[in-house]
Order: C-alpha cells, then structure tokens, then sequence
C-alpha cells in the first residue's frame, strides 16, 4: 500500500459508538456504505459534497480506497459446474 492511499484510509474510522461500528468518514455519521451507495447510483461527487458540507473531496477518495482493499482482499471460488 502507498503511502498516500494509507492517509487517505486513515479517514476512514470504526467506532462502536459511532453507527453501531459500521466504517463511517472521519468518525462522522457518514457512512463508507453511504457514499458508495450514493456513487453508484450516480450521484456526482460534487452533488454529495454539497449535500454534505463537512465531507472533503479526500473523503470521497478515500471511501473509495477503502472498497478497493477490501474487494483485493476478497477471495472468489469457483463452484464447481454439475
């Protein structure tokens, strides 16, 4: 991992206290999952920081830096055709 893709994981923060835990930007009730649902339904990244004031353009990125671990982390096994 960069160094520059390991600061932008930073913001990214889990707090049990925090929205049950769940992965949210920078300790904010703004969830990983939140911004990632809202991007891939098209959502412009200029719509979600107008929508979201305290969000930051490295925040957007850094949702995304943080998918991009956990899908190189996944393992995939093929299920055997019958």
């Amino acid at each position: 991992m960069k160094a520059k893709e390991k600061n932008l994981l930073d913001r990214i923060t889990i707090d049990p206290k925090v929205l049950v835990g769940k992965p949210t930007i920078r300790g904010l009730r703004i969830s990983v999952e939140q911004i990632l649902r809202a991007l891939a339904a098209g959502v412009p990244s200029e719509d979600l920081l107008a929508d979201y004031p305290e969000l930051e353009p490295e925040d957007i990125r850094a949702t995304l830096a943080y998918a991009a671990e956990l899908v190189a982390e996944e393992q995939v096994f093929p299920i055997p055709s019958r």
